[in-house]
């Protein structure tokens, strides 16, 4: 009996179903080829690391930061899915709108 893949919540029904992926038989198995005969171009770029993911933003909007957040604070925006950091980030700025910073040092 074949096991199927749990579908994941971000991708539609009608998505999951449309994607027909072949069980992979020994006549598959036996066609494909290293990556090295295939495509040595790109082989040679990841040794070199030429291919090293995404790359500095040609803009930069936000800055790399490590901070240590309350369970709490962490479980609530987690808890609204996907895209809980860019939510964090809005009530961040929300907060600083309804509080503008006081000419005092605090």
């Amino acid at each position: 009996m074949r096991k199927s893949k749990a579908k994941p919540d971000h991708i539609s029904r009608e998505d999951w179903d449309s994607v027909d992926s072949p069980p992979l038989s020994k006549d598959l198995l036996a066609g494909l080829r290293p990556v090295s005969e295939m495509h040595p171009e790109i082989l040679s770029a990841c040794r070199k690391g030429g291919l090293r993911g995404r790359g500095p933003q040609k803009a930069p909007t936000k800055t790399l930061l490590s901070m240590r957040y309350s369970t709490e604070v962490l479980a609530y925006f987690r808890a609204t899915g996907p895209g809980w950091q860019t939510r964090m980030d809005e009530a961040l700025k929300q907060w600083i709108q309804d509080h503008p910073a006081s000419t005092s040092a605090r």
